[in-house]
């Protein structure tokens, strides 16, 4: 049984009315509807209900305690390797296929509008570094950290172009939508054995301080900052399209006041809520010129 179809199948009581149920019917919000019935299965969870308040003040208080650590010893436990042969060992030992369909999905959905505007904006050539995972054992490349390397690289290489050809980002009458997928992604299933029960926000919040301790501090500080280039990545979008009204999407604000990153678990899941919409639009885009 698909995500959606553990919603959809659920009863309608008028007197009881199930918000989830409403969340999934309603369709203001572009996303797709496996993807938007996996975020609702992980946030009605039982483990999001009852662990996620525990597990978040202790969480917080550990990246306190691990920003002090890092004053004294700024690079003694860091380890990109073993933070994500970690990272790969509790995503299939622990969380929940729904959340870990999500968590791969990001990177194909990220790679995919990093290379639609890199073929709409004429007389740019940017080199791309695409992460389409398949399996959770994909991850110990890495993964984490090449993504947010990726988008900085983007920006920067797309911008120093831009300047030094005195171009600017413009309405495209036409856009090139060959790189957005229009279906599933090749994805491998998932574990669900009976301790994969943790929700996505509740990973996130416990990961977050691993990613601190285990990561320098410039690239745990860039990891953090780029959720907030989600406004910058927008606006890229909304002017090929000439739809700025799809930035109301977008919470993640903004990119040159950097909030905490105490708050980073919470962030990102707006980043990928927001991920999801642009890259839902973008095919709906595509259907409809197709």
């Amino acid at each position: 049984m698909s995500f959606a179809e553990r919603l959809e199948g659920r009863p309608h009581d008028p007197r009881d009315p199930d918000p989830w149920l409403a969340l999934y019917l309603d369709r203001s919000v572009p996303i797709d509807d496996e993807a938007k019935a996996a975020l609702l299965l992980a946030l009605r969870s039982r483990s999001r209900q009852f662990l996620l308040p525990l597990v978040r003040p202790l969480a917080r208080l550990a990246m306190i305690l691990i920003q002090v650590l890092k004053v004294f010893i700024p690079r003694g436990m860091t380890s990109s390797p073993l933070l994500h042969r970690l990272i790969h060992w509790a995503l299939r030992t622990f969380v929940a296929p729904e959340s870990n369909f999500l968590i791969l999905r990001h990177f194909h959905i990220g790679s995919e509008v990093l290379a639609f505007i890199a073929a709409n904006v004429p007389g740019v050539e940017i080199e791309l570094s695409p992460l389409k995972p398949q399996r959770l054992a994909d991850v110990e490349d890495e993964m984490f950290l090449r993504h947010d390397l990726n988008l900085f690289n983007f920006v920067i290489r797309l911008n120093s172009q831009l300047r030094e050809k005195g171009l600017e980002i413009e309405r495209v009458e036409r856009p090139n939508l060959e790189c957005i997928t229009d279906g599933p992604f090749p994805l491998e299933p998932f574990p669900r054995r009976w301790t994969n029960f943790i929700d996505l926000q509740t990973a996130i919040e416990v990961y977050t301080p691993l990613y601190q301790l285990l990561l320098t501090d410039n690239d745990f500080w860039r990891a953090s900052n780029s959720l907030q280039l989600d406004e910058t990545v927008g606006l890229y979008v909304a002017r090929l399209l000439g739809v700025p009204e799809h930035l109301v999407l977008v919470n993640n604000k903004h990119p040159l006041v950097p909030l905490s990153t105490l708050m980073a678990g919470y962030r990102l899941m707006l980043h990928g809520l927001s991920a999801e919409s642009l890259h839902a639009m973008l095919r709906e885009r595509k259907r409809a010129a197709a």
